[in-house]
């Protein structure tokens, strides 16, 4: 599914107007983002949990040239899934 077959399927089931619907998606995506940039988190019960995990500082190589590079650290978004969503698939 893609971004436009959501907005089609949140459109039918809220019995919305797709242009509406894609607002709404466009919102809820963004207060996401902007809740984990800063460091927080966003839980959506029965859904999951969206939050900020952190990578450490580490060596890796070039595969061209097969030099050693540092790779900085990094914080990542990562999601952990609600009970309601892995009943739903089992």
């Amino acid at each position: 599914m893609n971004k436009s077959e959501l907005i089609d399927q949140i459109a039918a089931e809220a019995e919305m107007s797709k242009a509406a619907a894609g607002r709404a998606l466009d919102a809820a995506v963004a207060a996401v983002k902007q809740t984990l940039k800063k460091g927080g988190t966003v839980t959506l019960v029965g859904f999951g949990t969206f939050h900020v995990g952190k990578r450490a500082a580490r060596s890796g190589r070039n595969p061209r040239t097969g030099a050693t590079i540092k790779i900085k650290s990094a914080a990542i978004p990562k999601f952990r899934p609600g009970k309601a969503l892995k009943d739903a698939l089992n």
